[in-house]
């Protein structure tokens, strides 16, 4: 009993272990300090619900060998590209007809998927050129195509008044997409109440249907040739599985969840947030895979809903506990989240090179 306890917290991890422990004391605490719950869960769910899919986008990166995703900000800007381009679209023939929310989200989906797949085949033959430094390069491609996008934003020929600044030339900062109908498009389908809470059921079955299109796709062939790829690459090559083409394939796949999850959390947020926007926020899909029990070489699924949700309620509950014990302490919420997302990020990597 004594082994398979000590066994099972070895598995868990004690990084996980304080992570769960400090969730459970900042929910205690909101109870004890009489916040709102239900406001806090429902913030907690339509916030796990919006970066489920960005989470996803790291799990075949990790499967595939390249490691976590640190440059699927190349897919964000894919799907920033492809809702702009729908916007405009809309614009543009607005006297002939009108599209309702649902459909010109999918529409920018639909736009997206070229440019992303383009740009993941082209970064996953660059990441092959550099195996042993995916992580390092990731994070340098990742930030450089957010710099090199800041000039683009401003001579992309978007017309549209609701995206284009009064004066000069270029896109906002921040894109409303509250007159077009995007807006929680997907929060407010089929969702219901249970109390004071409300359940965002069309965020949750557009995530498990992500979910269950990856679970279907790692169980075929090509999948599992990733898998072993990822897993052990000698032998893989030695059994004839094409190493290089299968790290492409997964990196690909990133970047294309990366162009859908950044439109499925816009949707939620209700704008498309440009410029800075996309910088820093691989490092809060990365931590959050970690934090449910992936490694930089192995993650599953369970690992990328665990991760998410542990993480996200995290986000959540931290800052509004914080500011009640006393207003001096407003940023102790976000202090906390970013040691925790840096610090798992830190551990993952320390144990990358050994058990």
């Amino acid at each position: 009993m004594k082994k398979f306890i000590t066994d099972s917290f070895s598995s868990f991890g004690l990084a996980r272990v304080i992570i769960l422990g400090f969730f459970v004391f900042l929910c205690v605490m909101a109870v004890v300090l009489r916040l709102n719950i239900s406001e806090l869960l429902t913030s907690s769910l339509v916030r796990i619900g919006m970066w489920g899919v960005l989470v996803l986008a790291m799990l075949p990166a990790i499967v595939s060998g390249i490691g976590p995703n640190f440059g699927v900000s190349l897919g964000i800007v894919c799907g920033l590209v492809g809702g702009l381009t729908a916007l405009e679209m809309a614009f543009r023939i607005s006297h002939v007809t009108e599209f309702s929310g649902g459909v010109l989200f999918f529409i920018a989906i639909l736009i997206s998927l070229p440019f992303a797949l383009l740009t993941g085949v082209s970064y996953g033959w660059l990441l092959n050129r550099v195996k042993g430094s995916e992580m390092m390069i990731a994070t340098y491609v990742g930030f450089s195509i957010v710099s090199i996008m800041k000039i683009a934003w401003l001579f992309l020929p978007y017309a549209s008044p609701e995206m284009a600044w009064p004066i000069g030339r270029g896109v906002r900062v921040q894109i409303s997409l509250a007159n077009r109908g995007v807006t929680r498009v997907l929060n407010n389908f089929l969702s219901f109440n249970i109390g004071d809470i409300v359940v965002p059921t069309g965020l949750f079955i557009f995530f498990a249907l992500c979910c269950l299109l990856m679970w279907i796709f790692l169980r075929s062939r090509t999948g599992v040739a990733m898998y072993a790829a990822g897993d052990n690459p000698r032998f893989s090559e030695a059994a004839g599985i094409n190493v290089n083409r299968s790290r492409i394939i997964g990196t690909t796949i990133s970047t294309v969840l990366g162009a859908i999850g950044i439109l499925v959390y816009a949707q939620s947020y209700g704008f498309l947030q440009l410029y800075e926007g996309p910088m820093f926020m691989p490092f809060v899909a990365v931590a959050a895979i970690l934090i449910g029990g992936a490694s930089v070489r192995k993650a599953t699924i369970t690992h990328v809903i665990i991760g998410t949700a542990l993480f996200l309620g995290i986000q959540v509950v931290a800052i509004p506990v914080a500011n009640a014990f006393t207003s001096d302490w407003s940023s102790m919420g976000e202090i906390s989240r970013k040691i925790i997302q840096n610090g798992v990020i830190l551990y993952a990597l320390t144990q990358a090179g050994g058990d």
